[in-house]
């Protein structure tokens, strides 16, 4: 039985992805620095800048999902990702696996219209131009045919369970369930798009199962259309018994906040992503594995139950 290795045990698409893997029987092995056991999983420990630490979490793997997460830092980053990078490349070239490494939008920078798998690559925040980087690791074994590797973007996430990697998760979903008014960033009045985490989880087996979509990158499934900041936030106090108004946050405010927060002085270059609007197309993926995207209004009610339970 194929093993599938997932780099980045605790994160928030490995609880996505885990049950899809043990519903298909799949033979799963979880790494992370302390990995949380997982009754009929394997765990192991690793630290991925270290290169023999990282071969043997990977070593024996059919498939490899790249899903850790660093801290948001474009200085952690620079250090970081390309020794990461680096170390798994190696390791799975080492075992013969095939690696799916989830990424963000970051790398397209500024886009008019929607952003599809031909989007050029045009980065303008230093974390874009790190991911830029890293990817040109990745596409240097896609051309030479060292390694199997796909390439899957997805947008910021939403969905039961998320909260302190999503801005809807801890601006909508947190606030209204405090009986607060919803937030949002910048422009509630353009459309952005945000990915439903369970379908991230569905979407990346679906490309594992699939040789030929490797040494491709794909966009990962997202509904059409996509909803505005007031229509998200509407829909989510729909499901939360909250009022339909929603408090849009100035790019001023990440400014001011940033001379005492680091992590809003870090966000604050990616804001360019809510000023006019930031749509993803996934028809390439739909049409070619025959995925439907949960519509926003199912997903949407589905992470406000949670939210409402927990």
């Amino acid at each position: 039985m194929k093993l599938h290795t997932i780099l980045g045990a605790n994160g928030t698409i490995t609880t996505q992805l885990l049950p899809v893997l043990q519903h298909h029987g799949e033979n799963i092995r979880l790494v992370s620095r302390h990995p949380k056991p997982v009754a009929g999983t394997e765990t192991r420990s690793a630290d991925f800048l270290d290169a023999e630490q990282t071969r043997l979490a990977v070593d024996g793997s059919a498939i490899v999902y790249l899903l850790v997460g660093l801290e948001y830092s474009a200085k952690v980053w620079r250090r970081d990702w390309p020794v990461i990078m680096r170390n798994v490349i190696a390791a799975c070239k080492a075992a013969q696996a095939q690696l799916i490494f989830l990424d963000s939008l970051y790398t397209y920078g500024r886009v008019e219209g929607a952003i599809t798998e031909a989007t050029p690559t045009r980065p303008v925040s230093e974390k874009g131009r790190i991911l830029v980087e890293i990817e040109s690791l990745l596409l240097a074994e896609r051309h030479s045919g060292g390694l199997p590797a796909i390439i899957a973007k997805a947008s910021d996430f939403y969905g039961p369970g998320v909260v302190e990697k999503s801005w809807s998760g801890s601006l909508v979903f947190s606030r209204l369930k405090k009986k607060q008014t919803p937030q949002w960033l910048v422009n509630a009045r353009v459309p952005r798009t945000y990915t439903y985490t369970p379908d991230i989880g569905r979407a990346l087996y679906v490309l594992a199962q699939h040789p030929e979509a490797f040494h491709q990158t794909w966009i990962l499934p997202v509904a059409s259309p996509t909803l505005t900041g007031q229509e998200f936030s509407a829909l989510a106090a729909k499901y939360m018994q909250g009022n339909g108004k929603v408090q849009v946050l100035p790019k001023w405010l990440f400014s001011l906040l940033g001379l005492f927060i680091p992590f809003m002085k870090e966000a604050r270059e990616m804001l360019y992503q809510d000023e006019n609007g930031y749509v993803l197309d996934s028809t390439r993926f739909n049409q070619t594995f025959g995925f439907t995207p949960t519509p926003y209004e199912e997903g949407i009610r589905a992470t406000a139950e949670w939210f409402l339970k927990n």
